[in-house]
């Protein structure tokens, strides 16, 4: 069935909420608060290990607490939103991550930050899904959808530059602690927004909740994505690292066993096996690879090597954050309606892998106007035109009851993305780095120059790695993703039985 057009009465008698554009902007703040608090604090954690005395071993957890939470149970928190409300839910997300800002801004150990962090992650992996879905749900039409995508797509794909900047600005001029405060004040003014401006569907709350896939899918999550963060500083031949990556992937694999034969499975097979979505999914994985990959050795990058300010290098992140703006809603949202997904996904990577193999030829003396602005510009206008049909694609023809979970497997795909694209490339600089100076340094007296055209030679090597991601990626989003004109989303997925109300 076809989706209403402005001003008809859809399927159910109801015509297009009036008040959807404003709920656009609240489901908006929501996603950009969850984004960006994967990054604000990734400036403002030098100070935070000072006044706390966080241990350089330890000092990580800031960022994995969040991400762990977060990427563990994200399909969980979608289920929750399909079965008790995505209003609701929603609601409840904003709350929670208010108050766990709250006491993490107010810590006065490093397990309470570390604690406020990872209940962050719980709160934002019922929050991302549910906005995702709520916006998946109010915007039908397919000209409405699209610039609605481009809105949330630009906040997804430029969220993390948003944080560096934020967090930049709220560190130099209020402190570290702001960094989680901000989050309490547009918590408070999201959830009022939510309360008069969001409508969705009662959920189905005599729906049963699968309990051995939250097990086995959440646990697979929480272990891959662990295992990832620990390769960072333990090395990917620790044993620690390889037992966790064994374990997350032998549960991953017993999970999907599980779900073809599970009464109301956690992630129903029909959501992954539609070609479309499937190849969504992956793309977002590999897109998301090469650009918190490149999140993190910019920052340390301008930091350690050009010698920025944390202000200086979040504000030099501003131009990718506003191609990333650009590609998303003005050329992606107005292409869309009028021509294949697949049309606007290749181009994009092919676009950020260009960007990316700019960085390559950075040197410990590069100019910012020649060589990183350029790279930016481009990557970030790739991303942009790669992320809204990638979101819209994944989300479109998916049942009301299911609309939940698909949003919460597209941010897992972000997430898993982000783990991946941090700790191997982060594994791949420093061993190269280390190689570089072990062949490079025959005066001691030169050890400085050497280690510092180690380090970029690093990145840069880092940085291939991820131009032939983006490249995968741009041939797997061609294969496997629609090559037609746009499609309605549909209001029923008719091979799958709605659940008893």
């Amino acid at each position: 069935m076809t989706a209403p057009r402005p001003g008809e009465r859809d399927e159910a008698g109801e015509g297009p909420d009036p008040h959807r554009w404003w709920a656009l902007v609240v489901i908006a703040l929501a996603q950009l608060m969850v984004v960006l608090d994967a990054t604000i604090v990734t400036i403002a954690l030098p100070s935070a290990q000072r006044e706390l005395h966080i241990s350089s071993g330890n000092r990580q957890w800031v960022i994995t607490a969040y991400t762990l939470a977060f990427g563990g149970l994200l399909l969980l928190g979608g289920r929750v939103a399909d079965f008790v409300g995505r209003k609701r839910t929603f609601v409840i997300g904003l709350c929670g991550f208010a108050v766990a800002s709250g006491v993490g801004g107010a810590a006065q150990s490093s397990g309470m930050l570390f604690g406020a962090r990872a209940l962050q992650g719980v709160f934002a992996a019922l929050l991302a899904p549910s906005a995702l879905s709520l916006l998946s749900t109010t915007f039908q039409d397919p000209s409405e959808r699209a610039k609605a995508f481009g809105v949330f797509s630009a906040l997804a794909g430029s969220g993390a530059a948003i944080g560096l900047m934020a967090g930049g600005l709220l560190t130099d001029f209020l402190s570290w602690r702001w960094c989680l405060y901000v989050n309490i004040p547009i918590a408070i003014g999201t959830v009022a927004g939510a309360l008069t401006l969001l409508h969705d569907r009662p959920g189905h709350e005599e729906a049963r909740l699968d309990i051995p896939g939250v097990v086995l899918g959440c646990g697979g999550l929480v272990a891959i994505v662990y295992g990832f963060s620990e390769a960072q500083p333990r090395g990917w031949t620790s044993p620690f690292v390889l037992v966790l990556l064994a374990v997350g992937l032998a549960m991953l694999v017993f999970f999907v066993r599980w779900q073809t034969k599970a009464p109301h499975p956690l992630l129903p097979p029909h959501i992954i096996r539609e070609r479309n979505r499937a190849g969504s999914f992956l793309a977002i994985v590999m897109a998301t690879i090469g650009l918190f990959g490149l999140f993190l050795f910019l920052t340390f990058y301008m930091q350690t090597i050009l010698g920025y300010s944390p202000l200086r290098t979040g504000l030099a992140f501003l131009p990718i954050a506003g191609a990333i703006v650009v590609g998303s809603t003005q050329i992606s949202a107005r292409l869309l309606p009028r021509t294949a997904p697949r049309n606007l996904v290749v181009p994009g990577m092919i676009l950020a892998a260009g960007g990316l193999i700019i960085l390559t030829q950075l040197t410990v003396e590069a100019a910012y106007v020649t060589h990183l602005l350029p790279a930016m510009l481009l990557l970030g206008l790739g991303i942009g035109l790669t992320f809204m049909p990638v979101m819209a694609t994944a989300t479109a023809g998916v049942a009301p009851w299911d609309a939940g979970v698909t949003s919460a497997t597209v941010n897992t795909s972000q997430q898993v993305g982000g783990s991946i694209g941090t700790s191997l490339l982060n594994t791949i600089a420093t061993s190269t780095a280390s190689d570089y100076v072990r062949t490079h340094l025959r005066d001691p007296a030169q050890r400085t120059a050497v280690e510092r055209a180690g380090v970029v030679h690093g990145y840069a090597t880092a940085i291939w790695w991820a131009v032939v991601i983006m490249l995968i990626g741009a041939v797997v989003a061609g294969v496997l993703i629609s090559g037609r004109g746009p499609q309605q989303p549909a209001r029923r997925e008719g091979r799958v039985p709605e659940p008893v109300r």
